[in-house]
Formats: structure tokens, C-alpha cells, sequence
């Protein structure tokens, strides 16, 4: 979905052509896997953070056109909800200090950006949900002018047939109806990738469902939405029913949903791909002039843009990327549980977590989904989602376990393994890691700071109490200080 998509009207026709040429991309990537070779040397990882627009006073600021006018950098992009950008950053490998090259470069730039959009009365803040949203936010007004958004909430909208329904229990019920996919700009999220060769992509992939749960269970940061508090990490099931295609008759009948754990271990990444194309229509039948066998004939590297834009419809919070660079194929492991924030040392800890901790489990000689069952899996994101910090979480040989005490004692020194794998030294390990560890013992993360700061205002007006709360939060995040010390 990162390409742009021109405002267009779809026929049925247009439908039966882009199914025909998404299955000839995908008999392509088949004979790919096969036959090609896919850039597997040196092995880049990359960090995406997607970010909330605020005034002086913490609403929201939907604004974000003026504000990327200002930024002036190619970095930064639209995002889906007026008050949303995205941040990119170069991918690059981990070896050799890149870990604090990621941080180094995440606090330039949005250091740089921050005074560029406070010029045009815009502030960011690095938060899952921005808890000062109120249902007049909420709207189709509040979509990007990209007219790829505005087409994606009219497809899906079609395809349901119906407005959209919100309803998440927590320790407070939001129930609302909305007639656009706007709540699904309201979860901002950081995305890490992983580079992997086809040979270890089902590992890789395997391994980052099977520590979804960890986690969110450490990094939850999404704990309001619209005024009440609801689940520690609300993204979650916000997100799935955001952008929820199918109606009560179709969930009965066992359809599958577009924002999906998925229902079993893989043995290949042709299994992800191939489930998208069965399993799901074309939400933007987009059709692109390639034809993918011609070009893999004549020696080239096919694009397959149908196959890639579909596959960006389909939201897996661990997604499958093929793209092309530098004239060769490859393959990443997009992983998309974790909110943003609460600081940049924060996101970059979470991603040394990630990229440890998925490293040494994909190169384990016996396999953790090997000994769990996939649902299990399942079961440990939504009950880390909804009770983040405090989670107990399913794990092999264990049981029932404390999320936090599961991390220390048996996590963080895998992930310690699984970075020195990648080539990051001890200390610069220990210098996010320990974050990680420090969480855990404190019982702290950005949504369980947030929850207490509230319960001491628990007096004042909700929305006056949220906002003085995000406006504290975000000088700490300003600061770069870790949420454990907050």
C-alpha cells in the first residue's frame, strides 16, 4: 500500500482480469523460489514509525499535508488519517553499531521535523492511539487527500455492505458505528523487517508469531480510545475491526478477517502469498502493464505489482514483502504488532528485542512452534494486548507464565544470542536490551505509565485529564528518556 493509486471506479470486469493476473504473478513467485536468486548477502533490517500531529493543547492536528510541505523531506510520507505521517528510515544492516545508527538517525530526523512542523502549529507524539481522538475525528474528513485512502475506505466499506462496527470491552465498553476506515488511522504503529532468504522465511516468519505475545506484553501503548480505557495495547482489536470486510453473516460462515494472526505454522513463504490470493478479493484491482513471465523469460526481475498490492490489503501482523532492489528479488519478514513510541531509545529497544529474540529462535536447532500450538500463539497476542504489562502468556514447558518473568529469565538471554549473531556487540546489546529488563522488573510500559497518570487525575474532566497527560508524555518523549524512568 506504500504506492500511490489514482482515484478510479472498478468494474466487474476490471475484477476477473486482476484475479487472472494475481495468480500469474503467483505461479511466477512459485517458479522464482525455484529457480531464482533472491539477494540474501549482508542482510538489511529496517524500522518504519508512523506518527500522531497534535497542537499546543494535545488534540489532534489534521494537518498533516502542511506539515510534510514543511518537513521537506523525502523520509517522511502521508499516512491515512489527516493527523498521521510516516517516518522511514534507510535500511541497513545490524552489524557494527546499527542499532545506534537507528537511533541516532530516528532522533535527527524527527528532531529536525519537530521544529519544522511546530512552525505550522503541529507537534508529533509517538503513541498507538492518540487518546485525545473524540468521535468527531472520526470522519471521512479526516482521510489523507491521497486518493488511495479515500479508495480503500470505499472498497472495503462496498465489500462489507454496511458501516462499521466498534465495540472492545476493557475495564471500561466503546461501542460506536462508523461509516469509514478513519479508526484505522487511530492505530499508529512501528513496523520492523527483516531481510531473509526463501530457505529461512517459514523460520522467521514461524518464530515472530510465536513471540507475538512477549511482545506486546513489554511494549503495550495504547491503552484510550475515544475517551475510555479500554485494552492495554486497544490497536489490536481496533485494527481488526477497522478494517472488517465481512458482515455478522459472513463472520458466522467462517470468513476469514483482513487483519489476520493467520491459522498455521508454514513450511515456505509461498504459503502466505497463496493464502492471500485464495482466501481474499481484490480489494484495489489495480492492473499494471508487466507481464511477470515475460520479463522472468528474458532474464529480468518481475515486480509483480498486482501481487504486491494485494498483498498490502491484506494485513497480517506478520507480513510477507517481496520488493526489488537494485535489479534482485528478497524477502522480508514485516512485523506489525508493536505501537510507536513511548521514546525513540524505547522503539529502538523494542526492535533490538525483536530482531534478537526472532534470530535466535528461527536458528534454534528444535523449533518453539514445534512444541506450541498455532493457536496458542494466537491466544497469547490478544490476552497480551488486553492486559499488556501484566499478561500471563502460554509458553512451552512452562505453562502459564508471567509474560515479564518468562522475558527475564528465559527471553533476554536468548536475545542477547540472537543479536551477537547478527553482529552487535555486548554493550551496545546491553544498552537496549537492559530497557527491555528494566520494564519487566519495574512493571512498566507506556500504556501502564499512562493508565496511573490518569487514575491521579481521576477527578478531572476525562478529556482535560488526557490531555495534560499525552502533553507530560510527550516531554518525556521529547527527552528521550526510557518509559521505565518516567
Amino acid at each position: 500500500m506504500g504506492e500511490d493509486v489514482a482515484a478510479q471506479e472498478f468494474t466487474p470486469a476490471d475484477r476477473t482480469r486482476y484475479r487472472e493476473k494475481v495468480r500469474r504473478c503467483l505461479d511466477v513467485l512459485e517458479r522464482m523460489l525455484a529457480e531464482s536468486s533472491f539477494d540474501t548477502d549482508d542482510p538489511w533490517t529496517g524500522v518504519e514509525v508512523e506518527l500522531n500531529l497534535v497542537d499546543a493543547g494535545g488534540d489532534p492536528a489534521l494537518r498533516n499535508d502542511e506539515v510534510l510541505e514543511a518537513i521537506d523531506d523525502p523520509g517522511f510520507q502521508t499516512e491515512l488519517g489527516r493527523f498521521n505521517i510516516e517516518l522511514n528510515l534507510p535500511p541497513g544492516p545490524l552489524a557494527d553499531g546499527g542499532l545506534i545508527a537507528c537511533e541516532q538517525s530516528l532522533r535527527e530526523s524527527l528532531n529536525a521535523a519537530e521544529e519544522r512542523a511546530s512552525a505550522v502549529g503541529a507537534h508529533q507524539v509517538m503513541i498507538g492511539i492518540l487518546p485525545t481522538l473524540t468521535e468527531s475525528h472520526l470522519t471521512a474528513e479526516a482521510i489523507s487527500e491521497n486518493p488511495r485512502y479515500h479508495l480503500l475506505s470505499d472498497q472495503i466499506l462496498a465489500a462489507r455492505g454496511e458501516d462499521l462496527s466498534i465495540d472492545i470491552r476493557g475495564p471500561e465498553r466503546l461501542r460506536t458505528v462508523v461509516d469509514s476506515i478513519v479508526p484505522e488511522a487511530a492505530c499508529t504503529s512501528t513496523q520492523f523487517h527483516v531481510q531473509v532468504s526463501p530457505e529461512r522465511f517459514a523460520s522467521y516468519w514461524n518464530a515472530s508469531q510465536a513471540v507475538a505475545g512477549v511482545q506486546l506484553a513489554v511494549a503495550a501503548n495504547s491503552p484510550y480510545l475515544l475517551g475510555r480505557r479500554l485494552w492495554a495495547e486497544t490497536r489490536i482489536p481496533l485494527f481488526e475491526q477497522a478494517t472488517d470486510t465481512r458482515s455478522e453473516e459472513l463472520i458466522t460462515q467462517g470468513v476469514r478477517p483482513r487483519v489476520w494472526f493467520g491459522e498455521r505454522w508454514i513450511t515456505s513463504v509461498f504459503d502466505l502469498f497463496e493464502e492471500n490470493v485464495r482466501y481474499f478479493p481484490a480489494l484495489l484491482p489495480v492492473l499494471d502493464e508487466e507481464d511477470p513471465l515475460t520479463v522472468l523469460e528474458a532474464g529480468g526481475t518481475p515486480n509483480l505489482p498486482e501481487l504486491r498490492l494485494h498483498n498490502g490489503t491484506i494485513y497480517r501482523w506478520n507480513r510477507p514483502v517481496y520488493d526489488v532492489s537494485g535489479g534482485l528479488p528478497h524477502l522480508r519478514v514485516e512485523n506489525r504488532l508493536l505501537a510507536a513510541g513511548p521514546s525513540v531509545v524505547d522503539t529502538v529497544a523494542n526492535a533490538a528485542f525483536y530482531f534478537g529474540l526472532v534470530r535466535a529462535l528461527a536458528e534454534a536447532d528444535r523449533p518453539l512452534w514445534s512444541q506450541m500450538s498455532f493457536s496458542a500463539a494466537e491466544e497469547n497476542l490478544h490476552l497480551a494486548a488486553r492486559d499488556g504489562i501484566d499478561a500471563e502468556i502460554y509458553w512451552p514447558g512452562l505453562g502459564r507464565v508471567r509474560a515479564t518473568e518468562l522475558i527475564v529469565r528465559r527471553l533476554l538471554p536468548l536475545a542477547y544470542e540472537g543479536l551477537a549473531a547478527w553482529g552487535v556487540g555486548h554493550d551496545e546489546a546491553h544498552r537496549y536490551l537492559h530497557l527491555i529488563e528494566q520494564r519487566c522488573l519495574r512493571g512498566v510500559n507506556g500504556s501502564s505509565w499512562f493508565v496511573e497518570q490518569m487514575r491521579e487525575r481521576e477527578d478531572d474532566d476525562r478529556l482535560d485529564a488526557l490531555r495534560a497527560v499525552l502533553n507530560v508524555y510527550r516531554e518525556h518523549m521529547a527527552e528521550n528518556r526510557p518509559v521505565h524512568t518516567w
